[in-house]
């Protein structure tokens, strides 16, 4: 099956940060997902790196593109880890966890 390589669409994260901060609420919303916020950026710019699509990774995983969308999306759900390493895999990643001690002030 010959894959479809695309142009991502750039996205300038932190420009869209410093544009929502500035809408009321949205700071303390954005603070309490900023792990989930995290990982759908890191996923996103992996698929863009990888150079494919939504359907691609989707195909690659076994899934449909509307799970991969809900996957790349922050908050809306809370995948498990063997979905996290299909991801990963479909992207030509591995999958990275690590628990970090928490700082004491």
């Amino acid at each position: 099956m010959r894959e479809l390589k695309h142009k991502p669409v750039q996205h300038d994260h932190d420009e869209f940060l410093r544009k929502a901060r500035s809408r009321p609420g949205f700071g303390k919303a954005y603070d309490a997902l900023e792990l989930e916020y995290q990982l759908a950026n890191q996923m996103l710019k992996a698929r863009a790196r990888a150079g494919l699509t939504q359907e691609v990774v989707a195909q690659r995983m076994g899934t449909t593109k509307s799970a991969v969308s809900r996957l790349e999306a922050a908050g809306q759900h809370a995948p498990s880890l063997t979905t996290l390493k299909r991801y990963a895999g479909a992207v030509g990643c591995d999958l990275q966890v690590r628990l970090v001690p928490q700082k004491t002030s």
